[in-house]
């Protein structure tokens, strides 16, 4: 399964947001990275296309997809009926992994998708170890059987429940099983990203 592995502290304070979750060396490290980073000297602004490529970025980043899923979902979401860049998140939200992640069973959406990818979750009561699979409203996602008592899980459910507090999402923590009951409107994702500016981004 392709995904990034490469330095997370580093690429978070180049994109300026903790994408990876927040860390230490985030916190005490906040400008970017680079010999320069640092410096309070006057900077060149930065051209209109680096803003909309920053932004792709980012958001490819937070939800750990790469080019040619998130180009997929860019233009599912462009031929479909509505906001295109809001539709957008929709889909990154509506990801099997994201979803893990905001019901509470992990702690990053990198730890969802390795829950995933090792037949720890299931969809509507059948195993499913594809981390990009799309939840539709109406579907349940519930941890296997003989995976419910996993630290990992417990942990995140214990110290994790504030994840859970999404109108579109319900979660039933005694059957360790949640339902996706719609897509979540903007105001409801609380990332940190300019559609917008992505939306130009794929239209030059």
């Amino acid at each position: 399964m392709a995904r990034y592995t490469g330095p997370k502290a580093k690429k978070a304070r180049a994109l300026g947001e903790p994408i990876f979750g927040y860390s230490r060396a985030f916190e005490r490290k906040k400008y970017k990275p680079g010999q320069h980073g640092n410096s309070r000297g006057r900077r060149r602004q930065p051209s209109d296309y680096k803003l909309q490529l920053t932004e792709k970025q980012k958001a490819k980043y937070t939800y750990g997809v790469l080019e040619r899923q998130f180009r997929n979902l860019f233009e599912k979401a462009a031929a479909s009926r509505g906001v295109t860049g809001e539709l957008l998140l929709q889909f990154l939200e509506a990801r099997l992994d994201n979803i893990v992640f905001r019901l509470g069973l992990a702690p990053t959406r990198r730890a969802a998708r390795q829950l995933v990818s090792h037949r720890h979750i299931m969809v509507n009561g059948r195993l499913n170890n594809i981390p990009s699979t799309q939840i539709r409203p109406g579907d349940v996602v519930s941890v296997r059987g003989k995976s419910q008592g996993l630290d990992v899980i417990r942990d995140t459910m214990n110290g994790k429940s504030d994840v859970r507090s999404h109108g579109w999402l319900s979660f039933n923590p005694e059957k360790m099983e949640g339902t996706f009951l719609d897509y979540p409107e903007r105001e409801n994702i609380p990332e940190k990203i300019n559609t917008q500016l992505i939306v130009e981004l794929y239209s030059k």
